[in-house]
């Protein structure tokens, strides 16, 4: 009972809604590590909350009375990094006009929060690990050892374990940050507190508008809970707020709800659905992966349908829907770079006799054929991907957030695949 009225007044201390299994257990943890000086790994999708379980951190350390600071180590520019965590001399580079103390100088004795600690570079990465480590650093342009006495908690919405493989983070500093990992569940692993937020945030907002609050309807309330929520928390907060200002309904249905939910169809990127069994696709890459080899298999489909155009004079009569098709091109649609000879459709075949192919040009041979069935069409997903984000930008004229709607990525995805594919927009 002591645990659970310890756990209520911590929720309520820091404006935590729920009460699902899995936003406990985390809580839990974060209480438990509190008093102590280990480091801790925050993990979850954006919008979750992650920096509000590092304050948490903070404020029940002994260290709650000195300075907090948050850093978005992927909103600095890799330039600048070192100088804004370690500090610089004067003259260390062009611009560095006067000596400047770093964050791990200025807060030492009280706790560093890194969000998106997975886009620092591995320079910085091998720095941070010194700090951890020894609690020793060294300015930009200096040569002078200094210490410090920070305690550092980590967040990030990447998987580190697939960066250390790729060779984009250190397998060191991942095990010296992880010393306690974290686990913040997103929205839709906590069906049950959807309801109970929104509730909250439309409270919240009736009383600073100086409105009434907004309800939803029973089929409402169950198109809510089956939202997938990919921007979490952050996003189910400003679909309330937009509720709460736009509607002119207080009672809102599931019709009206669904104008401010983004569109999940099938027309944008594919959705798919796994059972609980199954893993689910973990990055974009996979999801392209399983479109392409779709759109290749339809491809051959279409390939071995037209080839028995070519070979079998019969059978567009055993197939008369094919007729009107057909009828409505010049030629058939290219099996390779370069296009089919012209197969013009004859009178007798609307008719319902035999209709007879008859070429322009010369039929092209069976070994000619089977020559080209052995090709492999190349399905290199990293220049697919490019590709897609490419058109997307060019469709509609270099408006990102556009573009990332069409692609059924997030914004933020699409800029740091901009950065990673050297696309200028």
């Amino acid at each position: 009972m002591k645990n659970e009225f310890e756990l209520q007044n911590i929720k309520n201390r820091f404006g935590i809604i729920g009460n699902s299994p899995a936003l406990n257990y985390a809580l839990e943890v974060a209480i438990q590590v509190a008093p102590t000086d280990l480091t801790v790994l925050i993990t979850g999708e954006s919008g979750v909350g992650k920096e509000v379980f590092s304050q948490i951190i903070h404020h029940l350390s002994p260290r709650k009375h000195s300075p907090f600071i948050a850093v978005n180590c992927g909103a600095i520019p890799e330039g600048t990094i070192d100088s804004e965590l370690f500090g610089h001399e004067k003259g260390s580079f062009t611009g560095a006009i006067e000596a400047r103390k770093g964050y791990f100088e200025t807060v030492s004795g009280g706790t560093i929060f890194l969000d998106e600690v997975g886009e620092l570079p591995l320079g910085t990465q091998a720095r941070l690990l010194r700090v951890l480590e020894t609690g020793e650093f060294i300015r930009v342009g200096s040569s002078k050892v200094q210490k410090t006495n920070v305690r550092v908690i980590a967040a990030t919405n990447k998987d580190l374990l697939l960066l250390v493989q790729s060779g984009k983070f250190r397998e060191d500093l991942y095990y010296r940050l992880s010393t306690v990992p974290i686990r913040v569940p997103s929205l839709q692993q906590r069906p049950e507190d959807i309801h109970l937020l929104f509730r909250k945030f439309a409270a919240d907002f009736a009383a600073k508008y100086r409105t009434t609050p907004i309800q939803l309807d029973e089929e409402a309330v169950q198109l809510l809970i089956q939202y997938p929520w990919p921007g979490n928390v952050r996003e189910l907060k400003n679909i309330a707020e937009q509720i709460s200002v736009l509607s002119q309904n207080k009672l809102i249905t599931a019709k009206e709800l669904s104008r401010y939910l983004q569109p999940i169809s099938s027309n944008r990127m594919p959705v798919l659905v796994s059972s609980g069994n199954s893993q689910d696709f973990s990055n974009e890459r996979e999801i392209l992966y399983k479109l392409f080899f779709d759109l290749k298999k339809d491809v051959t489909e279409m390939k071995k349908m037209f080839l028995e155009i070519l070979q079998n004079p019969n059978f567009l009569a055993q197939h008369p829907s094919l007729i009107h098709q057909l009828k409505e091109t010049d030629t058939l649609l290219p099996l390779s770079g370069q296009p089919l000879p012209t197969a013009k459709i004859p009178q007798n075949a609307v008719s319902g006799s035999q209709p007879v192919l008859q070429p322009s040009q010369p039929v092209i041979m069976n070994s000619e054929i089977q020559e080209h069935e052995e090709v492999e069409e190349s399905l290199n997903i990293m220049e697919k991907e490019k590709e897609l984000i490419i058109k997307a930008l060019k469709k509609h004229r270099n408006k990102r957030k556009d573009a990332a709607m069409d692609l059924g990525i997030s914004e933020r995805t699409l800029y740091r695949k901009l950065k990673e594919y050297s696309i200028e927009s």
